[in-house]
């Protein structure tokens, strides 16, 4: 059986991205703490065919492993910079192009950025609702970072730190459950 995995999807369009940065400093964490393999994505990784395309078995063959890796995923953890209060268009376009049922039960943990402490609020009122319709489990702590957060696209403040420590400690109760399914398999 092959090593469970975290999975980062980054909702932004350009690099560098502190929403990638985030993203991905949470994988780390994650990976490093439960022995998970690992592997970050972002919209650029898409290229030019996810906007145009209208079903899932439009997305050219890298894109289509790319879904294929984020659904695989034993964890997901989800970022998108946040625009006018609310996540990426392309972003919820992705999203869009994903079978109903194929997140349920996922544990899911969400973050975002933002240039001002007025997006704070879109974790809760615009990415859980998101995951929700999909059924997915999103872990209680979110994280929500700032520019001020960062400095050279890295995290930098001691209060997000923590933050990515408490969200990162509830993903544990879901590595032990899929080592039991695992253990039980070998046996």
């Amino acid at each position: 059986m092959s090593n469970p995995t975290v999975v980062g999807l980054s909702g932004n369009f350009q690099r560098p991205s502190k929403t990638r940065s985030l993203v991905a400093n949470v994988v780390s964490r994650i990976s490093h703490r439960y022995g998970l393999a690992s592997e970050v994505f972002d919209l650029v990784d898409f290229g030019d065919n996810l906007g145009a395309a209208r079903y899932a078995n439009d997305l050219d063959a890298p894109s289509t492993q790319i879904v294929e890796k984020i659904l695989a995923a034993d964890v997901l953890v989800v970022g998108t910079p946040t625009y006018k209060g609310s996540y990426t268009g392309l972003f919820k376009h992705l999203i869009d192009l994903i079978d109903p049922l194929a997140l349920q039960g996922k544990p899911i943990l969400l973050t975002a950025t933002g240039g001002s402490d007025r997006h704070a609020l879109i974790v809760e009122h615009q990415l859980r609702p998101l995951f929700g319709f999909f059924m997915a489990h999103t872990l209680p702590t979110g994280v929500f970072a700032v520019d001020r957060d960062f400095l050279d696209y890295e995290i930098a403040t001691a209060h997000i730190d923590a933050r990515i420590t408490q969200a990162v400690s509830e993903v544990r109760p879901f590595v032990a459950a899929e080592r039991s399914v695992v253990n039980s398999a070998a046996e």
